[in-house]
Parts: C-alpha cells; sequence; structure tokens
C-alpha cells in the first residue's frame, strides 16, 4: 500500500474520530449524559467505526480508484430533551463536529508551513488539512444524517415539517444522488479553501 494511501486512512480516522467525540462532548457541556454513558467520549477508535461505513466501503473505494471516497463513522447520540434550549443546543452539538474539523485543518496547516517537515511529514499534514476540510463541508450540508441538517431543520419552523420528514424518508437516496450528480457543486469552494491553506 503507498503511503499516501496509508496516511489517508490514518487522517481520516483521526478526522472523525475528533469530529464524532466533538458532538458528544458539547452535549455533555450542554448537559446531556447520553453519549458519556455509552463510552462514547473516548478516542478509542473502535467505540466509534461502523465496520462497514468506517472501514469496508472507504477501502473499497481507494482499492477501485474512485475519484471520491465516502464513508462514516457510528453517529453519537444526543438527547434534546436535556437541553434546557433545545434548538439552539441541537446547533451546537450539530456544529462541534464541522467546526473541530476546520480546527484540525488550520492545525495541520500551521504544521505544514510552519515546521522542518521533509517530504513524508508535509504530505501527513497535507492530507490532514485536505481530509479535515471536505468533511467540514460535506457535513455542513443540510441533507439527513450530516450534520448540517440539524442546524437547518432546528431554525426551521414547525410549517416545514413535511418537508423534514420527506428529506429523512428519502435521506440515502438523495445523499447517493448528490455524491454522484452534485459533488462538483462544493468541490469548488473546498479546492479554495483547501489552496489558501496549503
Amino acid at each position: 500500500m503507498q503511503v499516501e494511501s496509508i496516511f489517508f486512512i490514518i487522517t481520516l480516522l483521526i478526522s472523525i474520530i475528533f469530529h464524532e467525540v466533538a458532538h458528544g462532548y458539547v452535549a455533555y457541556r450542554l448537559g446531556d449524559p447520553t453519549a458519556k454513558s455509552l463510552g462514547r467520549l473516548s478516542l478509542n477508535p473502535l467505540v466509534h467505526l461502523e465496520w462497514f461505513g468506517s472501514v469496508i466501503l472507504p477501502g473499497m473505494m481507494i482499492l477501485t480508484g474512485m475519484p471520491f471516497v465516502f464513508g462514516w463513522a457510528k453517529p453519537v447520540p444526543f438527547n434534546v430533551t436535556y437541553f434546557k434550549k433545545p434548538e439552539q443546543g441541537t446547533r451546537l452539538v450539530a456544529a462541534a463536529g464541522p467546526l473541530t474539523n476546520i480546527a484540525l485543518a488550520l492545525f495541520g496547516a500551521a504544521m505544514y508551513h510552519l515546521l522542518p517537515l521533509g517530504e513524508t511529514g508535509a504530505l501527513f499534514f497535507g492530507t490532514l488539512v485536505v481530509i479535515n476540510i471536505v468533511l467540514a463541508i460535506f457535513n455542513l450540508l443540510p441533507i439527513p444524517p450530516l450534520d448540517g441538517h440539524h442546524i437547518l431543520f432546528s431554525l426551521l419552523p414547525r410549517s416545514f415539517d413535511g418537508i423534514k420528514a420527506f428529506l429523512r424518508q428519502y435521506a440515502l437516496i438523495i445523499l447517493i444522488a448528490f455524491l454522484v450528480f452534485g459533488f462538483g457543486l462544493i468541490e469548488p469552494l473546498m479546492m479554495f479553501v483547501i489552496n489558501i491553506l496549503l
């Protein structure tokens, strides 16, 4: 396996784990013990990985040379009834994951530019930047089960409940259709941000 693929897998795992822990930690700070009681505030990858979505599917996509790689971890559960302000709490928990990815991308960019890393180190931290920018922007899309849908749904009035139900019911189909036909719409934004950081 090429070193690029190894670094891709390592940085993807790091990024997904921190993303999921951030959701649970913010929920816990807002009064929801659900994630903590399930052991989901741990950095142990085994408690977050969903074997098909985190390992098998991304691995197959890498090995077959797919132009993009798609995968997921087990979502961190949270219970809005613990929040003093449910809508606001939902937005904060949902935003925590993408914001953590942005923080990791900024850290990677700082290491990339400030330290004499050599080719291998530059490749690792460059990959960290790319992975986290892609994850941050992608997860902010308002499509279930991505984080952006929690943010959008918490802002919409009750009159939009029918649309919310439709999006939830056909979430997987909509998400796959977007990956196949619509990913090019957000790719320029991803590349723009990555080029700024690297």
